[in-house]
């Protein structure tokens, strides 16, 4: 799926409108968790920041020991209505 297609499609809007809208929206959530906020899309999800804690482990090929450094990645926790929507929601 191309996304700004999708926007200017469903808003009416010219592809180059569009995409300077998706672009601005995207740049405002990797602004945020730059500055390790969280941001809510109420309905749609989370996304938040978390931290690795440094670790061993092995490399698959030799099986020796290898440090991992710890790092920040990002986290996506979605929202019940794009849970219900794909059909996420645990099964009985």
């Amino acid at each position: 799926m191309d996304l700004i297609a999708s926007v200017a499609e469903e808003t009416g809007i010219g592809r180059a409108k569009a995409a300077e809208v998706v672009d601005s929206v995207f740049g405002a959530i990797e602004k945020a968790l730059k500055n390790n906020e969280e941001v809510r899309l109420v309905g749609f999800g989370t996304f938040q920041t978390a931290q690795r804690k440094a670790g061993t482990g092995r490399n698959p090929r030799t099986g020796e020991e290898i440090e991992i450094p710890a790092s920040n990645s990002v986290r996506f926790k979605p929202g019940k209505s794009l849970k219900d929507a794909v059909n996420l929601t645990p099964a009985e």
